[in-house]
């Protein structure tokens, strides 16, 4: 009891939560899941347990964490989060536990769990458990590389262009570790996860956009370079922080993050007369000096003073830096219009996206189904907003650019394995 006591104590702010629950097999969600919530440290003192509902979410719960200035000060030392367990059973598949979610103070964190069905692993509770934050814990230091990447060497660059990948695989160790595992990761959802890992989600929003280019522009360097293949490694990036950046299997995500890195997906940082993303490198600046790279905290206290995410990237890595867009994104039945779709609007984009979602709602049964007739009437809207609150995106009824992309995103999720038997 004294354990919970001395959290209480440090709780004087709160927290958002939202468990996400899908089956592994088919992206469909997962209804009906029991989900307990305890302490880290304390499992025995369960202090939520709450049932998803059809689209596998549970309700928006409010959680116990510490101030939300401990993220925001740079030389506070306090653990700037409090943590929790999540159980997570459902009939039919196998259960799991999630030790170490992160709950920052007035943001919404979103745990996405993703179930094996029963007879597709061990019998035993798969078990992850998160580590400390990057800036809250110490982590090896980036070992320094250079931004450009040399193209003379034979098979070097295998790429002709900048393509969005749909999927990386995550070596989760250091390279020459063979111990560790490989993940195949979403490209959004790998960046999702590093951001959260790196940064806090409490930040400016402009400081997170310019860290979540960052982090983009590095990993597609990673990509189009094909650096761990080209040495002899079936693996596009690893999850060491002296290599690359850290990513943790089933970390929680937060939505400030997430909806930036919707907007901002198919982004990376150039510069002139360089085809390769830059292999923009970081340090946070108060454990780990960088003088010619972003520093987190100090990428932070730019945010503070009302800088774009540009102005904060040329503040540290010079005038030259400029913002570019994939000429590619992989994995997409098609690309957006280039416009917003909204009341109005008519023609085949307009009956696609439609189609997609009438098959979404075949396995999200509280979305809307719609008449696919090519014209954008209040029903489809209706059914956009319906779509986007599910999400996590803004409930505009419009089908702007992140929404166009996370609708494909959940189509493809939910109509490959039938498309597939």
């Amino acid at each position: 009891m004294e354990h919970i006591h001395a959290m209480q104590d440090q709780a004087a702010g709160k927290g958002m939560l939202q468990i996400n629950v899908t089956s592994a097999a088919d992206s469909r969600p997962v209804q009906g899941a029991l989900v307990s919530i305890s302490y880290t440290g304390v499992p025995e003192q369960t202090l939520e347990q709450i049932v998803t509902d059809s689209s596998g979410q549970s309700e928006v719960l409010t959680l116990d964490a510490p101030p939300a200035e401990w993220s925001l000060d740079p030389e506070n030392e306090r653990q700037p989060y409090s943590e929790y367990t999540l159980d997570i059973s459902a009939p039919g598949f196998e259960p799991v536990s999630i030790a170490g979610t992160e709950i920052l103070a007035d943001v919404k964190a979103l745990q996405n769990v993703r179930m094996q069905p029963d007879g597709t692993g061990g019998e035993e509770e798969e078990v992850f458990v998160i580590p400390a934050h990057t800036l809250y814990a110490s982590y090896p230091p980036k070992i320094s590389e250079a931004e450009i990447k040399p193209v003379n060497e034979s098979g070097e660059i295998v790429l002709s262009r900048v393509v969005v990948p749909e999927y990386i695989i995550v070596h989760d160790g250091s390279p020459r570790d063979n111990t560790a595992r490989d993940y195949y990761v979403k490209y959004k959802d790998y960046i999702k996860n590093v951001a959260s890992s790196e940064i806090y989600a409490t930040w400016p929003a402009d400081t997170i956009r310019a860290n979540v280019l960052a982090i983009m522009s590095f990993t597609l360097n990673r990509v189009y370079t094909e650096w761990y293949r080209n040495r002899g490694y079936d693996f596009t990036i690893t999850s060491s922080t002296a290599f690359d950046h850290k990513w943790i299997p089933e970390r929680n995500i937060y939505d400030t993050i997430s909806v930036i890195v919707d907007e901002l997906f198919a982004s990376y940082l150039s510069r002139p007369n360089v085809r390769q993303p830059i292999l923009t490198q970081y340090c946070d600046g108060r454990k780990v000096t960088c003088p010619d790279w972003m520093t987190q905290w100090g990428s932070k206290e730019l945010g503070d003073q009302g800088y774009s995410p540009i102005e904060i990237l040329r503040y540290f890595y010079g005038d030259d830096m400029y913002i570019n867009s994939a000429e590619e994104i992989s994995g997409i039945p098609a690309s957006w219009p280039g416009y917003t779709l909204e009341s109005g609007s008519s023609g085949e984009k307009v009956r696609q996206m439609q189609e997609q979602l009438n098959v979404i709602a075949d396995a999200y049964p509280a979305l809307l189904k719609i008449t696919a007739d090519g014209i954008y009437g209040p029903a489809t809207a209706n059914a956009v907003r319906e779509f986007q609150s599910v999400f996590g995106l803004p409930a505009t009824g419009k089908a702007d650019y992140p929404t166009w992309y996370k609708i494909s995103e959940i189509y493809v999720g939910v109509s490959r394995i039938a498309e597939l038997t």
